[in-house]
């Protein structure tokens, strides 16, 4: 493979003839493994990180990293990356983002007004690994009102509003009586966190969060299944305590499965169940978790509050041409 060129003049000159200088592929290639220090006075980084578990690229210059940089590292003997993953890309309407047809959107914008974790919700939602995907900003705004405000916000508020109303903030821990559908959400959880890991480890992420969001669902339709308010008017106490358990324990994992994605929201679910927010995965397969004693917030806060759809969704297309 030739690795000069005599065409034009700017790039490094070879050594052995000025006339011809780098492939730019190669000099822009190498930073991978110059900026670990490789060949320098101290190659620890080098030594600790290379070769690559995960290489990450957009699928247009899959060929210079497929081919081209596996060619280079050959030639030095050293190891390839593990695994190579070629991204899809995010289009609009009118086809790929261009600054001349005025279609870009830039995540500033999106996380100056919603907020980072909202945003890398969306992009990491929307993201197909097979094939690109299509920003639209009426979806944007869709997507936030019900993934986020109501499907996650709202079971965060009512689950702690209950434990608060029910049983004075605390969650209750001793439980001895089991409501028919305590089975049902248990199950549903054993299987959605199987299928994230297995998404994950495929590095199919929109799919993971998909698998997540359903056990959300599943734990809010869990609210109307055992009607913790019918439950407290008829004095049925011990399976209210039983919901209010199991609630709280199901957010306690969603915050965990959706920590890789929206970690602030994670860290924030936690406190404000009274619980810590340094969490491993390993933790979801890991029983009495919540403390005795352990206290909800008195007042917790929204989220995700709810958007006016017309509003923001003239705000994007206005951030996509340029405006404020």
């Amino acid at each position: 493979m030739c690795i000069s060129r005599c065409t034009f003049d700017w790039g490094i000159p070879m050594p052995n003839d000025p006339k011809h200088v780098l492939y730019v592929w190669l000099d822009a290639l190498a930073n991978y493994i110059t900026a670990l220090g490789y060949m320098s006075d101290d190659e620890t980084k080098f030594n600790k990180y290379w070769p690559a578990d995960l290489h990450v690229v957009g699928k247009e210059i899959i060929r210079f990293h497929g081919i081209y940089w596996p060619i280079f590292l050959h030639a030095l003997g050293l190891e390839l990356p593990k695994k190579l993953y070629a991204h899809s890309w995010i289009v609009m309407k009118d086809g790929k983002m261009s600054k001349s047809v005025g279609n870009v959107i830039y995540p500033e914008d999106l996380i100056s007004r919603y907020g980072l974790d909202s945003t890398k919700y969306y992009l990491l939602r929307l993201i197909s690994f097979e094939k690109d995907s299509l920003f639209l900003p009426e979806d944007f705004v869709t997507r936030f009102n019900s993934d986020l405000a109501n499907d996650l916000g709202n079971l965060v508020s009512r689950t702690i509003s209950m434990i608060n109303k029910y049983f004075d903030g605390v969650i209750p821990t001793d439980i001895h009586e089991k409501t028919e559908f305590d089975e049902s959400l248990n199950s549903c959880f054993n299987e959605k966190v199987k299928e994230v890991e297995n998404y994950m480890d495929e590095y199919h992420v929109s799919d993971a969060i998909s698998s997540v969001w359903t056990f959300i669902a599943r734990t809010n339709k869990y609210i109307d299944e055992t009607a913790p308010w019918t439950l407290s008017k008829s004095g049925e106490t011990e399976k209210l305590k039983s919901v209010m358990y199991n609630l709280a324990e199901s957010l306690r994992k969603i915050s965990i499965m959706i920590k890789p994605y929206i970690t602030r929201t994670s860290e924030k679910i936690l406190e404000e169940l009274g619980l810590n927010k340094d969490v491993s995965w390993d933790e979801l397969y890991e029983e009495n978790k919540i403390p005795i004693g352990t206290k909800v917030t008195e007042n917790p806060e929204i989220l995700f509050a709810r958007l006016d759809k017309e509003q923001e969704v003239e705000y994007i297309q206005s951030a996509m041409h340029g405006g404020k």
